[in-house]
């Protein structure tokens, strides 16, 4: 692990710093914060550094999470300027959130690399679909469903969150959309709740990889690489404004067919993976 050439170590640094700015990006944009792009970058590196198959997804999940703590901050503060926030929302989803996600964490403990994978992929398919294909007739309902509902709903986004290494963006925006709330305030909303999500994620995941520690990369807490989080957390946050402005400049269904393809090029990074 340790007598990788310094230039290899500095392209993979370079693509670390890469994949910061586009997480940045992305976050504003889509209100998500950047999970997706994030963890396939890190499971190329962790495989070039010699990772153990067996826990390289989980420290790439935990890893991801920590690194979008100040992304999903720094864009949903953006978003809470422009008024598009729904707290309303952000304060019945984020306890059972947390829940979901500390779920999602102990799964991790033991579960094959596999799981996160097809989790990711079925998600987001059906997602993509929705916002590719759906019109605005592809409701449940007109107004958001009764508290019991609700916190089910928000449990739900948390597990999702912390099996796939995500903020909430993806599920939440969904659930959102389908209730009838406009995208952009969707994305706002999933950014608010994506704090939460991640802050509670990098703890779980920290706690969940502490007994395999041996294992993991140098310079780790459980399933987080502090190396990982301190190339790439400063980018991707210094950026995530610039992509929340482009995000209020794009038509509704503007928004949405980017976000579409987005979710779609991801799923065949993944189902790519499975293969080979």
């Amino acid at each position: 692990m340790f007598g990788i050439p310094v230039g290899e170590l500095a392209w993979l640094a370079g693509v670390i710093v890469i994949g910061g700015i586009i997480t940045g990006v992305l976050a504003g944009l889509f209100g998500v914060g950047g999970g997706a792009i994030i963890v396939p970058v890190l499971y190329e590196v962790f495989r070039v550094l010699g990772v153990a198959e067996e826990i390289r997804m989980q420290v790439c999940i935990g890893t991801s999470l920590a690194i979008i703590v100040p992304t999903t901050l720094r864009s949903y503060l953006y978003h809470r300027t422009t008024g598009a926030v729904i707290p309303g929302i952000l304060r019945l989803w984020t306890v059972p959130a947390v829940l979901g996600v500390a779920i999602g964490a102990a799964i991790a403990s033991f579960a094959h690399a596999m799981v996160f994978k097809i989790a990711f992929m079925v998600i987001a398919t059906v997602i993509a679909i929705k916002l590719l294909f759906g019109t605005d007739a592809w409701r449940i309902a007109s107004e958001l469903p009764g508290h019991i509902a609700m916190s089910i709903y928000g449990f739900v986004v948390g597990v999702c969150s912390s099996l796939m290494g995500v903020s909430a963006g993806s599920v939440a925006n969904m659930i959102l959309t389908l209730y009838g709330k406009p995208l952009h305030r969707a994305v706002a909303t999933s950014a608010g709740l994506g704090v939460p999500i991640t802050i509670a994620g990098t703890i779980g995941y920290m706690l969940a990889g502490l007994p395999r520690q041996a294992l993991t990369p140098p310079f780790s807490i459980g399933f987080v690489s502090l190396i990982g989080l301190v190339l790439m957390a400063p980018i991707s946050s210094f950026v995530a404004p610039y992509g929340a402005r482009l995000a209020h400049a794009l038509a509704r269904k503007q928004l949405e067919i980017a976000f579409g393809v987005f979710l779609l090029l991801i799923v065949v990074r993944f189902a790519v993976s499975l293969i080979w």
